[in-house]
């Protein structure tokens, strides 16, 4: 059954208990599967694909050859303590290398609490668990988190851009502390990937990748910084098109540093557990926040930190009505 919300500067359809689009003048600009279907070995987990411009040049991925666990974009972890919510094999200190165990978690949904449409802008809040592998296939996993996640679709008035904002609150209802990490943490060296993670198309490879903190290329992973963003170009045209997330999680003990590549893909994804442990206290939360800008054109260092502000002015509207709705 599929569901009209809206008519307007954005509409918004809603394929019941599957998948909410988000699209203006005619172009998806998102789709927001909510209850996936992949193998457990891929940690099912919800994501965004597609992802276009406001021009319609796609700049996700799904299922990529080399990670079929990647999907667009999502929220994945990869060390929950002993628990894989990222997909495919573990890294483990004790073997040096990864490793397939049947340790892969999944994030299941729950009930989709909200779907409006307010002051220009589309507002999705989603519950979820996050449950182990449970040993019997046919039985249902323990509870690891319940997950209070929202996501925000708006225009900016500049008319090249959109914003996707993505919050979410995780609360450890497993009776046990949940120590956080990444495979850094597990002993390889700058690879603290986890958190909200981008996958650029194949074309995309080769290209721009530039942080806030004036660093440029494979030098962006591993360091601090309030957003990150990356420049890459399409296949089959002549166009480019910039992806930028800007990282608006408070302290709450987090050492955020971010993962970035160009090479051997293009990929983007501000990591709250990068190479420091944080343990989750039974009942204790965790808040995430971030917002993405999606914008045709390429970008140099200048127009990405331009449209981190004009992310960070989309952002304070959006928790506005956001709170209004509530």
């Amino acid at each position: 059954m599929t569901d009209e919300h809206s008519r307007g500067p954005l509409d918004v359809r809603h394929d019941s208990d599957r998948a909410v689009s988000v699209a203006a003048s005619d172009v998806e600009l998102m789709r927001y599967v909510y209850r996936p279907d992949e193998a457990p070995y891929e940690s099912p987990k919800p994501y965004v694909h597609p992802l276009r411009t406001l021009g319609g040049r796609l700049v996700t991925v799904f299922r990529p050859w080399d990670h079929v666990w990647h999907k667009g974009i999502c929220l994945a972890l990869p060390v929950v303590g002993a628990d894989n919510f990222w997909g495919g094999p573990s890294y483990r200190r004790s073997v040096d290398g990864y490793i397939d165990l049947p340790n892969n978690g999944s994030q299941d949904h729950d009930r989709m609490s909200e779907i409006v449409q307010r002051d220009g802008m589309a507002i999705i809040r989603h519950e979820l668990v996050w449950r182990r592998q449970p040993l019997d296939p046919d039985s249902v996993g323990v509870s690891a988190f319940v997950e209070s996640r929202a996501l925000t679709t708006s225009l900016l008035p500049e008319g090249d851009a959109w914003a996707l904002g993505w919050s979410t609150r995780l609360t450890n209802v497993s009776g046990e502390p949940i120590a956080m990490g990444s495979p850094t943490t597990e002993g390889r060296e700058n690879a603290g990937y986890g958190g909200l993670f981008w996958r650029g198309p194949r074309s995309f490879t080769g290209g721009d990748v530039i942080g806030s903190n004036g660093t440029s290329g494979e030098d962006v992973r591993g360091t601090r910084g309030a957003w990150a963003g990356f420049s890459g170009r399409h296949d089959g045209e002549d166009g480019a098109s910039t992806v930028l997330i800007v990282d608006r999680t408070t302290d709450q003990d987090l050492d955020t540093k971010w993962f970035a590549r160009s090479d051997p893909f293009a990929c983007l994804n501000p990591a709250p557990f990068f190479d420091r442990v944080r343990v989750v206290q039974p009942g204790e939360s965790i808040e995430l926040r971030y917002t993405a800008l999606i914008a045709d054109g390429a970008s140099d260092a200048s127009r990405m930190s331009a449209l981190a502000t004009s992310a960070f002015v989309a952002a304070e509207r959006a928790d506005a009505v956001a709170e209004e709705v509530r």
